[in-house]
């Protein structure tokens, strides 16, 4: 089937609710009712993968759509009664199913974690060609589940499914105790739901250690160090005269886990069929490794030391002891050794390093320590950024190095993918990412592409090569929903795409798929639903005299649009809006910032007067703001979205709660049709995806009339059930810093804030 033809088969036929795209899909007529009179069959004898489908599925239908479905074992399948089975070829009802439907399942068809679903009115199938394929195919009988009324339902489709790429992973930090059940949500309902396979976790001192103690006691007292000093990485050395590596002191939230728990992390992602590689850094990002052993450091005068001496013993008999220990809890196949971005200074190289070649230092150190996990059994990975001359690194290796020490079975993670500017001037051209993938095939590793990102130039043809086993974008920020809604869930889902599907829409096909699925993934990831969703009636509150904005007025510049009258949605959500005609229109409050604003940064009280489930704002910005990833403020991730603002929220009995309004995670510009064909931003600092994790995008024009925008829906769910709120009051924020310039002391851009409608969820009857 033809790349164009596939796509419009997938599209059209109506299975576009699975994610990533899948190869063939093919929506037919009638549905599948799923009630407690529907059944999950296994065999009589069903094997130990046939009982891990059925339960999950099982605990699925009732944590997420309140059913409670039998799994049931059987001989043959009866008639006249719904099912759902899961499996292989090796599972005798998924065979016979197979036989009677005409459909060729095996472990070559469709190939390696590929599968089968078909969907009838009384029967739904799902055949793998494997465990991981079956699995997988479940994934997608997920993702078709919907709330139709009253009814649960699947529609009827068919659909044939494999991986464009096999090695499909996330790479990010150990996540701290506190984070380990949001942890433990985006492992089975984000990475397994979207098709990852591979999990990379960077580890530092943060597990206990029995033979090294001192480094969880170090690890423990750096995290706290920088955190308190607010700093994200050590002061600068007068002698290095440049700020030191990236400190990662954010890892497991700056906490230390037990044996136990990453050993049962590690059990529960590998029941998800995700393989779990853990990142231990080797020569530089070694802060953990040199906190109580100074005498190790390259330069131990350093405030906190980042990189071991390669020339002294006991640099590797501690680096060893690390590696051993958390090979013992985790039992990897694969370990990720870091070694990229070597930037010690000349003047910085100890007294035992002196005259030797920096080069051949850093190729005898990754050469040892490949030896030493070649006898355990472990396969080592590391960054390839000192494996490519080309790009000016200092210390970099040359061809004849590379061949001579690094050892050809070690994979690669590219992460020089991307168009750079030429070292060798500004005037020069621009050097291709895509020669940095051509030398690493020409020197024979295997590759993957290291902080994948959406916007990799000729993904398909560079992707096609045989030696690109896939990719893995990163988070380089504290494991938590935060940090991940606010800067990399759309990423995620982008790079999943790319990595499963061989179908890669076109952004404003992308965009509204998006649009569709992060309700959802909102709700996986917290654990629950918004209000709206399942409490009680969604009903407007009148916004009274505190509304103060005229349809079509100046906003910092930009016209408030003349929108229609009445009611507008999205899913739940629901705002009833005053239209074009109407005297005043929404309530603004101006944000003063780096200019004097002209608006009031206060509004008139909003009544409410009642006990509700949640309050739904329906806003926008008039301008853009700032936004940057996490790791530009790691002791105090909520700084790295400008705010703009923030309700209060007065109960009767007199108590404030406030929602803060930050820009990037509950608040954008609104946008014309013109704005919303605007791609993000390619930035390495900022985020610029346009969508947002807690707001919903609400489209505010129709067939009452107005002009087509987009403004935003953010639900605030109240921690007082059964207490009365009085009343709701917007206030714009005043001298408030952002981080995208770099600089701590730059104010946000002047704003402007719009609250255009408002809504209560009712507590039930």
């Amino acid at each position: 089937m033809s790349r164009k033809a596939a796509v419009g088969r997938s599209r059209d036929g109506g299975a576009t609710a699975i994610f990533p795209i899948p190869r063939e899909s093919k929506r037919v007529k009638g549905v599948f009712v799923l009630d407690e009179s529907t059944m999950i069959a296994v065999p009589s004898r069903p094997s130990e993968s046939d009982m891990a489908l059925a339960r999950f599925l099982a605990a699925e239908l009732s944590d997420h759509w309140g059913l409670g479905v039998r799994i049931e074992r059987l001989g043959t399948m009866p008639r006249g009664k719904r099912a759902i089975v899961l499996g292989t070829s090796r599972n005798p009802l998924v065979a016979g199913l197979c036989r009677a439907a005409g459909l060729k399942v095996s472990a070559s068809l469709p190939g390696p974690e590929g599968y089968v679903l078909r969907v009838d009115p009384g029967r739904a199938l799902v055949a793998g060609s494997d465990e991981r394929g079956a699995f997988y195919g479940l994934q997608s009988l997920r993702q078709l589940i919907v709330q139709a009324g009253a009814q649960v339902r699947i529609p009827c489709v068919r659909v044939r499914d494999w991986p464009h790429k096999p090695f499909r992973g996330i790479r990010l930090y150990l996540p701290g105790r506190d984070n380990l059940p949001f942890f433990r949500r985006f492992l089975r309902d984000f990475m397994a739901l979207y098709k990852f396979n591979t999990l990379i976790m960077e580890m530092n001192a943060c597990m206990r250690f029995d033979r090294h103690p001192e480094l969880n006691a170090g690890w423990l007292e750096f995290a706290k160090d920088l955190t308190y000093r607010r700093l994200n990485t050590p002061p600068v050395s007068p002698k290095r005269g440049r700020s030191p590596n990236s400190t990662h002191y954010d890892t497991a939230d700056g906490g230390v886990l037990e044996k136990e728990e990453v050993a049962e992390l590690v059990a529960y992602a590998r029941r998800l069929h995700l393989e779990v590689v853990p990142e231990i850094p080797g020569l530089t990002h070694s802060y953990y490794l040199l906190t109580r052993h100074r005498e190790l450091a390259e330069y131990p005068h350093e405030p906190w030391p980042d990189t071991y001496c390669p020339s002294n013993p006991g640099s590797y008999k501690l680096l060893f002891d690390v590696f051993d220990e958390y090979i013992e809890v985790m039992r990897p196949k694969l370990v990720h050794i870091g070694h990229d971005e070597w930037f010690l200074p000349d003047n910085l190289v100890c007294d035992r390093c002196k005259g030797k070649e920096r080069a051949d230092l850093y190729a005898r150190d990754v050469h040892r320590i490949h030896a030493h996990l070649s006898k355990r059994g472990v396969r080592a990975a590391m960054w390839g950024d000192h494996l490519i001359a080309q790009l000016g690194r200092h210390g970099a290796l040359s061809a004849v190095q590379v061949d001579k020490w690094i050892p050809k079975d070690i994979l690669i993670f590219n992460w020089m993918w991307q168009d750079r500017p030429n070292p060798e001037g500004a005037n020069r051209p621009r050097r291709k990412g895509e020669d940095n993938d051509l030398s690493l095939q020409a020197m024979g590793f295997e590759q993957i592409y290291g902080n994948l990102a959406p916007h990799i130039a000729d993904w398909a043809r560079r992707s096609r090569r045989e030696r690109v086993s896939g990719g893995a974008p990163s988070s380089w920020a504290a494991t938590t929903e935060f940090n991940f809604g606010k800067d990399q869930v759309q990423r995620f889902l982008r790079c999943a795409n790319l990595l499963w599907a061989v179908h890669w829409p076109a952004e404003h096909a992308m965009r509204a798929r998006l649009l569709d699925l992060l309700p959802r993934v909102r709700r996986h990831l917290r654990g629950g639903a918004d209000p709206s969703d399942e409490a009680g009636p969604v009903t407007p509150i009148d916004l009274g005299s505190s509304r103060n904005a005229a349809p079509g007025r100046l906003l910092l510049g930009r016209r408030l649009p003349r929108l229609k009258a009445g009611s507008v949605r999205r899913g739940a959500k629901r705002f009833v809006l005053a239209g074009p005609r109407a005297a005043k229109t929404g309530v603004v409050v101006g944000v003063e910032g780096d200019t004097k604003n002209p608006l009031s940064r206060a509004a008139k009280s909003i009544r409410v007067g009642r006990d509700v489930s949640s309050l739904l704002f329906l806003h926008a910005c008039a301008q853009p703001s700032g936004n940057v990833f996490g790791y530009r403020s790691i002791f105090s991730f909520p700084e790295s979205a400008d705010l703009l603002g923030w309700y209060e929220i007065e109960y009767e009995d007199g108590l404030v709660e406030t929602l803060p309004i930050r820009y990037g995670l509950n608040i954008r510009e609104w946008e014309s049709a013109e704005d919303a064909a605007r791609g993000g931003q390619v930035n390495w600092w900022v985020v610029g995806d346009r969508q947002l994790y807690a707001a919903d995008a609400v489209e505010c024009a129709g067939a009452g009339g107005g002009e087509p925008a987009t403004f935003f829906a953010c639900e605030w769910r109240n921690p007082r059930l059964g207490k009365a709120i009085k009343e709701v009051r917007l206030r714009g924020a005043h001298g408030c810093h952002t981080l995208t310039t770099g600089r701590p002391d730059t104010l946000i851009p002047s704003n402007a804030v719009v609250l255009l409608a408002l809504s209560a969820t009712e507590k039930r009857a």
